[in-house]
């Protein structure tokens, strides 16, 4: 038998009590956000029946989640990140506003303060040997679609074995390895050399593939570089490219795939492209193109700067 008291006069009282409601003191969209989320738990105790025993369990995974840090982690996993994404492209939508970049999830692992370079960086220390050397260029355009002199590309990856650096459980990365911020040269243009990345997963027996176990789920990624475009006048786009050819692309945990994000991969063996790149043999090379979009209003409607992101 399912007792359900959700709907009594006492227990909505008592909701807006706890949000804050009574009150004139406090934050009133707190209150409005934590009346709707303890209503909609409190609707899901009812409907569910979910025993005490669950409950607790549940709270003592969240003291887990908190404890490793995985909150950033298991956000994307449950598809959080990926929905705020289709709701920024529905309300671009409505504005009549393309996006000839999509955008995608930013993950947890971006680092603040990379070194920058003008047009070209080197993003790798050349430490991670099991590395296929990879050369990745492109222009950035401007909402007129001419390209954009200055803009700050922020790149970002991580090694063969899936650790990023200042994130290496293995301490080997020096710190900003694989992470650079490209300033478009005086044609739009970025250019870096780096190592192709690999797939990685969620760390093993945390709290985050806990949850993905219990839902039937991997945590899997699939190969990708990240990056954050930039300039004056223009929404700042935060993206994420996939390595053609990994078979998770289309089965990725965090749910970051969007079309137009899976740029080809050319294997170059010529001696005139090896020599052209100053390199000593074969290398992969990706072209792909940023296309910015304008502010609205003269604001940028999307920007997202009360994250907490890790700085050096």
């Amino acid at each position: 038998m399912n007792v359900t008291i959700f709907d009594r006069p006492d227990v909505q009282a008592f909701l807006k009590e706890l949000s804050g409601l009574n009150s004139s003191d406090g934050n009133p969209r707190m209150k409005e956000i934590m009346h709707r989320l303890m209503s909609d738990l409190f609707k899901a105790i009812d409907d569910l029946n979910i025993t005490p025993d669950e409950y607790w369990t549940g709270v003592a995974w969240l003291n887990d989640l908190g404890a490793a840090g995985q909150a950033g982690l298991v956000s994307p996993g449950l598809g959080v990140d990926h929905f705020i994404d289709e709701r920024l492209d529905a309300i671009d939508a409505s504005l009549g506003i393309e996006n000839p970049t999509p955008r995608t999830i930013e993950g947890p692992l971006y680092v603040a303060g990379a070194p920058e370079a003008l047009g070209y960086a080197r993003l790798d220390d050349g430490t991670d040997t099991n590395g296929h050397t990879l050369i990745m260029h492109g222009t950035v355009h401007g909402a007129d679609g001419k390209p954009l002199p200055g803009a700050k590309v922020e790149v970002w990856h991580c090694d063969t074995r899936g650790f990023y650096s200042h994130f290496d459980p293995t301490g080997q990365q020096q710190p900003f390895n694989m992470r650079r911020t490209i300033i478009a040269d005086e044609n739009g243009r970025y250019k870096f050399q780096s190592i192709l990345p690999s797939g990685y997963g969620v760390p093993p027996g945390s709290p985050t593939e806990k949850l993905l176990t219990a839902l039937g789920r991997h945590g899997q990624r699939p190969a990708h570089i990240h990056f954050f475009i930039s300039a004056d006048d223009h929404r700042k786009l935060t993206t994420q490219i996939n390595i053609e050819g990994d078979p998770l692309i289309n089965d990725d945990f965090a749910y970051a795939t969007r079309e137009g994000l899976v740029p080809s991969v050319i294997e170059r063996t010529d001696a005139e492209s090896i020599k052209a790149n100053g390199l000593n043999g074969p290398f992969a090379e990706i072209s792909f193109d940023i296309h910015l979009t304008a502010l609205v209003e003269g604001l940028d409607n999307q920007v997202n700067e009360q994250r907490r992101r890790a700085a050096a």
